[in-house]
């Protein structure tokens, strides 16, 4: 299937797997061949660090393998949190089995960096401005981690202090969700995990990229590995600045958006803004042809 330029891939980050994330994936020869090939963790907590960014990464580079033949070629890739990482992936500059090595060394990195601090968590705080919510944080050793909107955003920091910011947000007017995350990914948390996966990246071989990469720190879109190194390593303790990314995909003229999966949680943020932009996840479909269905019609819009 021919592009015309308009296509965004989506690559999420943690808390929408589950036990079925790889069967549509597996449904597909060219999906079901790549998982083989990959060495998937194996557990039954699907949330733990360890296992779950390998995980989504597996998910998410599956999906695309099973799409890519017939599928339009993108104009831009964004992931979001482990998902930027996937992202490079789907663009080309890392190989199924680098991504999923360097997802694993990333997991096993954040986990190092968390023992220094134990019993971190993430918070979904909504209703309120961000203006609003940031003085709110420091009192509760939290840290803004992912900016989603004007009225939404991630705030990382101690469990132990969650019951008392939920309660300080609640009194405020606004509302919260604990993530199932255990660590405090983007904040000052993970500073030292830094260093070692910058390291670790300026060793790792990166190819010829297919499509530009939005940075979800900067929103700027990245076409080349010194831009890459920096920005993934960097990432794990600055906040991720998602809202501005999906403003950046309207602007560079994205017509239509697909998230690779597993879960719908970038695509329902994405409805949720430019509505121009078609915006669909894999989650909503039952087979591989009606997605490629969905994406031809677009690509002919």
């Amino acid at each position: 299937m021919s592009g015309n330029g308009r296509l965004l891939l989506l690559c999420p980050g943690q808390g929408g797997q589950h036990a079925a994330m790889f069967d549509l994936a597996r449904s597909h020869p060219a999906g079901a061949a790549l998982l083989d090939s990959l060495p998937l963790p194996h557990g039954d907590d699907l949330y733990a660090n360890r296992h779950a960014q390998p995980l989504i990464v597996a998910a998410t580079l599956a999906m695309w393998e099973a799409l890519r033949e017939q599928a339009p070629a993108p104009a831009m890739v964004a992931g979001y949190s482990i998902g930027e990482l996937a992202a490079y992936g789907v663009a080309g500059a890392y190989s199924p089995a680098t991504c999923m090595a360097l997802a694993t060394a990333r997991a096993d990195m954040m986990d190092q960096a968390a023992q220094a601090e134990p019993d971190q968590t993430l918070l979904a705080i909504s209703g309120m401005a961000l203006a609003r919510v940031l003085p709110l944080l420091p009192a509760h050793a939290y840290e803004l981690a992912i900016e989603t909107g004007e009225d939404s955003c991630i705030a990382g920091g101690p469990a132990s202090q969650r019951a008392a910011l939920e309660q300080t947000v609640l009194l405020h007017g606004g509302r919260s969700t604990h993530l199932p995350v255990a660590v405090a990914s983007h904040t000052r948390y993970m500073q030292t995990a830094v260093a070692p996966f910058a390291a670790l990246l300026q060793q790792t071989p990166f190819g010829m990229m297919q499509a530009p990469v939005l940075a979800g720190i900067s929103a700027i879109s990245v076409r080349d590995q010194a831009s890459a190194n920096d920005l993934l390593a960097r990432q794990l303790a600055t906040p991720i600045r998602w809202a501005a990314c999906m403003d950046a995909a309207a602007e560079a003229g994205i017509r239509y958006a697909l998230e690779l999966g597993p879960g719908a949680a970038l695509s329902r943020m994405l409805q949720q803004r430019p509505p121009h932009i078609s915006t669909r996840s894999v989650a909503d479909f039952r087979t591989i042809d009606g997605i490629l269905r969905w994406l031809e019609r677009c690509s002919e819009e």
